[in-house]
């Protein structure tokens, strides 16, 4: 199951930084729409904290001090950078889930993720699907972003 959800991660951290390296307009990566709250750049950002996070500090102990708060505020940061830190999350997860163990998957994740506690396994599984919401995101975003 490990090398499954580290091939998933892997290919979805890919297709990220393919969505971000479509946007025609670079700029056009932290606009946001009538009605919509985050830009795709604030939503890479989120999702590169969100793995940082749960994957590479609460399992791989790295040492990651996640910002929440700054997902969302932080504005125009180039997408050089953005790419840099997807490629970097892509070793934290390559670095990390393969040194987990069958056990590890099915004790409890040793943190809750809101109210929802549960084991490793299946917070991997939430974490990747979690990813791919925000992933569809962007795509939609990028889609609209273009005349």
């Amino acid at each position: 199951m490990i090398q499954d959800i580290t091939s998933l991660f892997e290919r979805d951290l890919n297709k990220l930084m393919e969505e971000i390296n479509l946007f025609k307009n670079e700029n056009d990566i932290w606009k946001i729409k009538d009605g919509i709250t985050n830009s795709a750049g604030n939503l890479t950002l989120h999702l590169i904290g969100n793995l940082n996070h749960f994957i590479g500090a609460t399992l791989g102990n790295t040492g990651y001090a996640r910002e929440r708060d700054k997902e969302f505020s932080l504005k125009n940061i180039s997408r050089v950078k953005l790419i840099d830190d997807i490629k970097n999350t892509q070793k934290v997860i390559k670095d990390t889930l393969p040194r987990l163990s069958s056990d590890d998957l099915l004790k409890d994740f040793p943190v809750a993720i809101g109210n929802f506690t549960s084991s490793t396994s299946v917070i991997l599984i939430y974490l990747l699907a979690h990813f791919n919401y925000h992933l569809g995101q962007i795509n939609y975003l990028r889609r609209i972003s273009e005349p």
